[in-house]
């Protein structure tokens, strides 16, 4: 059996941001621009996951899976065109959830939030 690999830890969190486990990496917690516009944060979160998947050697066209969260699912529309513009056709499986954040800044903080799995093939 090969190793696992967590990098990204939080201690704090008792949290890891990368899981590498066999040919798979398993990104979680991508959110960026908190407190802006929708779009703002979904590309943030791309942002985030896309700086994560660098650390490992991967880049979005590896990743095969994403969970997509909001604070409001009606956004989904406005997440399908950051995802026409940064995956250019080869897209990923996802699943869009509506949640309420447990995050500082309540309805008006995080409003999006992506967990990612890559393969490295």
């Amino acid at each position: 059996m090969r190793e696992i690999t967590r990098s990204d830890v939080n201690e704090e969190w008792a949290h890891s941001g990368i899981v590498e486990a066999g040919d798979f990496a398993f990104v979680s917690y991508c959110v960026g621009n908190i407190g802006q516009p929708i779009e703002n944060q979904i590309n943030g979160a791309f942002d985030h996951l896309e700086k994560r998947l660098k650390t490992i050697g991967l880049t979005l066209e590896s990743v095969v899976k994403m969970d997509c969260l909001f604070r409001d699912v009606w956004n989904i529309p406005i997440m399908e065109k950051v995802i026409q513009e940064r995956f250019h056709g080869k897209y990923p499986a996802r699943k869009s959830i509506q949640t309420e954040f447990a995050h500082i800044g309540g309805a008006e903080g995080l409003l999006f939030q992506l967990d990612a799995i890559a393969f490295r093939g």
